[in-house]
C-alpha cells in the first residue's frame, strides 16, 4: 500500500547564457501540498530537490544524494567503469548503438545501465537508463533509477527533454519505507535569443502575472500547461493530505516524530521543549531541572515569545530566561528571508570556550565530560538583535549587548597588583556588533530548533565586528574584535569531499583574558566538528589568531575494496586542525599584573595559556556509517603536551546522518 504525502508541481521558463555562464528561472506556477504546522515545507522541497538533483550525463560528477557519483562518459570514466557494446537499433532514426556500462568496484559511487548514442557523426547521447548497484556504500536507498530522453533541436543539439528519477527509501531491505519520484520535462526549445546581462538575477523570480494566484487560478493554468496529464493517484493527492491531516491518528503520528526528533511537544499556539533540557548536572549546580516553551505562528504571526526557568540544586540558584522577537516579513521568524528585532534577557551559567552547533548546552547528553570542568560562569546579558536577509542569501546584523560575567565554581577573577592577589567581582560590559554573511546557492532544512545547511559547492562567508564601549551602561572596557570565517566543501569525485574551515581573528585594546578569544574546546565525549576534541575548557586564549580545520569523508573509497570490510558499509574520515594564535604584550596578565592572573588548579598550577610560535595541532582517523548513523574517532593531540589535566588521545562518538 502506497500513501502519498508529498506532491509538488513547478512550471518555469529556464533562460541560460553561456558566456559568461548564467541562469534564470521565472515561475508561471508552483503548487505543492502543505504539511502544517510539523514540517518545513520549503526546506523539504530544497532537501528533495537536492537529493533528487539535476543529472547532467555530460558534466564529470553528478551529485546525488549528497553523494557525488561519476558520470560514465566522464574523463575518467574508462578508469572507473567497463563498457560493452550490446545491440545497433537501426530501426531508429538516427541509428543508435547501445552500450552497456558496469562498475569495476561493485562498491563505489558509480552507475550501470545502458546509453544510447547517435551513429550520425555526432555521437551524442539520446537516451539512457541506469542504476546503481545494490552492494553500493550508500544509506537507506534500496532502487535508484534514473531513465532521460534527448531530443535534437533547431541548433542540431541534443537537449535533454525528459528526466524521471525513481527511489525507494527504507531501513531495510524489505518492509515499509519511502517511494519518490522526479519528473522533469522541457519543451519548446528556443536558441540564439540574446538578453542583456542584467536580466540575469541569482534569486528565482515569480512571473509578475502569477505573483499571488489563487488555488483555482494554480489548478486552471496548470492543467492548461501540464507537459503530462497527472495518474489517477497523483491527482488525487492534493484532497488526500487535506484529510489525513484531519485524522486524529495521523496528528498523533506526527506529535511523536516531532517529540522525538526535534524535542517539542505542539499545543497550538504554544510550544513545550526542547525535552532534552529538562534534565542536566554538572559540577557548579548539580542536579539541574529545566523547563520551557515557545509560542507559534498560531499565538500571532508577526510577535514570537519564548522562555525556560532553570533550577540548580547543588548553587541553589534559579536561572531564567525570557525573549519577544517581532517578524517585519508577517511571517514565521524559522521562514526564509528573515527581517525580525530580538529582545532577550539571560541569567544562566556557562562554560567559558564551550560553543557547540545544533545543541543545547544543557542537554543531557553532554553531562558527562572527560577531566576536571569546575570553571564556569554566571552571566547575565541584555541582548537587542536586529537581523536582515535578502533572497541572494546575502545577510547583516546589528547588536547591542550587556554582559556581565561572574566567575563560578573553580574560577576565580584576581589581579596581581602591589605584589598580593585581589579578588574581582564581575566582569562588565556593553557592545555594539555588526556581522555580514553570504552564502551564496544556499539551502537549508528548517527544524524546530536550527537551521540545518544542505551543503553545496559554494563558500559561506561570515565576517563580525564587535566594539566595547566604556561606560556604556557601566562598560568597563574599550575594545575592538573583528573575526572571519570561511567555510567551503570541497568534492573530490570518488575519493569522497573534504569541509574547510579557515577562521582568524584580532582583538584590539588593553583587555582582560575573560574577553579574549577564548578558543573551542570540548571536554564531553561527542566528537565536535568546529571544536578541538582534546583541549580543555579556558586551555587557550589569544588577542590574535588564525585556524584551519579540514575534516575528509572518503565515503568508504578504502574499505569497499577490502573483503570483509565493505560488507559493513563503514566509511573513512580524517580530520587535521591546526590553531596559530598568540597574546601581545598589552594583554598578557604574566607581563601586565593589572589584568587577571590565569585561572589555576587547586594545587596551584596555571590552566590557561597562550599559543606561543607552536600551533595546537589535534588529528583523528574515523570510521563513519556505523549502522548507518554513527561516527567514532580516535583523536590524537600533538602539541602543548605537559599542560597540565590534559588529555593526549581520546575516543569520541556523534550521530551523523548521511544518504
Amino acid at each position: 500500500m502506497v500513501v502519498p504525502i508529498y506532491l509538488q508541481e513547478k512550471l518555469t521558463d529556464e533562460y541560460f547564457m553561456r558566456t559568461p555562464e548564467n541562469k534564470k528561472s521565472i515561475v508561471k506556477v508552483n503548487q505543492k501540498v502543505s504539511i502544517d504546522d510539523y514540517v518545513d515545507n520549503e526546506g523539504l522541497s530544497n532537501y528533495l530537490n537536492y537529493l533528487y538533483n539535476d543529472v547532467d550525463i555530460y558534466d564529470n560528477n553528478i551529485t546525488l544524494f549528497t553523494n557525488q557519483f561519476l558520470s560514465p562518459i566522464a574523463d575518467a570514466a574508462p578508469t572507473f567503469y567497463k563498457f560493452y557494446v550490446t545491440d545497433t537499433l537501426k530501426d531508429e532514426t538516427p541509428k543508435l548503438v547501445e552500450l552497456t556500462f558496469v562498475p569495476r568496484d561493485a562498491g563505489g559511487f558509480l552507475f550501470q545501465g545502458k546509453l544510447y548514442v547517435t551513429l550520425d557523426g555526432s555521437y551524442a547521447v539520446q537516451k539512457l537508463n541506469m542504476t546503481v548497484n545494490k552492494n553500493i556504500n550508500l544509506n537507506w536507498v534500496r532502487e535508484l533509477y534514473i531513465d532521460q530522453r534527448y531530443e535534437k533541436s533547431s541548433d542540431d543539439r541534443y537537449h535533454l527533454a525528459k528526466s524521471k528519477m525513481r527511489a525507494d527509501f527504507g531501513l531495510s531491505k524489505s518492509g515499509g519505507g519511502l517511494y519518490g519520484e522526479r519528473l522533469v520535462s522541457y519543451k519548446n526549445f528556443t536558441t540564439g535569443n540574446v538578453h542583456p546581462e542584467e536580466f540575469y538575477k541569482p534569486e528565482e523570480q515569480i512571473a509578475n502575472n502569477q505573483a499571488n494566484p489563487t488555488d483555482i487560478e494554480n489548478e486552471a493554468f496548470l492543467n492548461a500547461n501540464r507537459h503530462d496529464s497527472l495518474t489517477r493517484a497523483e491527482s488525487k493527492v492534493y484532497q488526500n493530505i487535506d484529510s489525513l491531516q484531519k485524522m486524529p491518528s495521523f496528528k498523533r503520528t506526527l506529535d511523536i516524530a516531532t517529540l522525538l526528533l526535534a524535542g517539542y511537544k505542539n499545543f497550538g499556539w504554544w510550544e513545550l521543549g526542547p525535552v532534552n533540557t529538562f534534565y542536566s548536572f554538572n559540577p557548579v549546580e548539580g542536579f539541574r531541572l529545566r523547563v520551557g516553551g515557545r509560542t507559534t505562528p498560531k499565538f500571532n504571526e508577526r510577535l514570537y515569545f519564548e522562555t525556560y526557568v532553570a533550577y540548580g540544586f547543588k548553587d541553589e540558584k534559579w536561572k531564567y530566561f525570557l525573549s519577544a522577537t517581532y517578524s517585519f516579513t508577517g511571517r514565521s521568524i524559522r521562514e526564509f528571508p528573515l527581517k525580525t528585532l530580538r529582545v532577550s534577557y539571560q541569567r544562566d551559567t556557562k562554560i567559558p570556550g564551550q560553543e557547540l552547533q545544533f545543541v543545547q548546552e544543557d542537554n543531557f547528553l553532554l553531562s558527562f565530560k572527560r577531566g576536571i570542568n569546575d570553571k564556569w560562569l554566571y552571566n547575565d546579558i541584555w541582548n537587542i538583535d536586529y537581523l536582515h536577509e535578502f533572497d541572494s542569501h546575502f545577510s547583516y546584523r546589528l547588536g547591542l549587548k550587556y554582559w556581565e560575567q561572574t566567575a563560578a565554581g573553580g574560577l576565580i577573577f584576581t589581579n596581581a597588583e602591589n605584589d598580593s592577589l585581589n579578588p574581582v567581582t564581575d566582569v562588565i560590559t556593553t557592545e555594539l556588533s555588526a556581522e555580514l554573511r553570504w552564502a551564496p546557492g544556499e539551502q537549508f532544512y528548517q527544524s524546530k530548533a536550527y537551521r540545518i545547511p544542505i551543503p553545496n559547492r559554494y563558500p559561506v562567508i561570515t565576517l563580525r565586528y564587535t566594539a566595547g564601549i566604556k561606560g556604556l551602561i557601566n562598560s568597563q572596557y574599550n575594545y575592538h574584535s573583528i573575526v572571519l570565517n570561511v567555510f567551503k566543501r570541497v568534492y573530490l569525485s570518488q575519493f569522497g569531499y573534504t569541509d574547510v574551515v579557515v577562521e582568524g581573528g584580532y582583538m584590539a585594546r588593553k583587555v582582560p583574558f575573560p574577553l579574549l578569544s577564548i578558543h573551542r574546546a570540548n571536554q564531553t565525549y561527542s566528537y565536535q566538528l568546529q571544536s578541538y576534541n582534546l583541549m580543555n575548557f579556558l586551555e587557550f586564549v589569544s588577542d590574535e589568531y588564525v585556524s584551519v580545520n579540514f575534516d575528509h569523508y572518503f565515503n568508504g573509497f578504502i574499505f569497499n575494496k577490502v573483503p570483509l570490510l565493505k560488507r559493513l558499509k563503514w566509511r573513512e574520515a580524517v580530520t587535521l586542525k591546526v590553531l596559530y594564535g598568540s597574546i601581545r604584550t598589552e594583554n598578557d596578565p604574566n607581563k601586565n599584573p593589572d589584568l587577571f592572573t590565569f585561572p589555576v588548579n587547586d594545587v596551584g598550577q596555571t590552566t590557561t595559556f597562550s599559543l606561543s610560535k607552536q600551533p595546537y595541532l589535534e588529528a583523528s582517523v574515523g570510521i563513519a556509517n556505523i549502522f548507518k548513523l554513527i561516527r567514532v574517532d580516535a583523536v590524537k593531540r600533538f602539541s602543548y603536551l605537559n599542560n597540565p589535566e590534559i588529555a593526549k588521545w581520546g575516543v569520541r562518538a556523534r550521530f551523523k546522518f548521511d544518504f
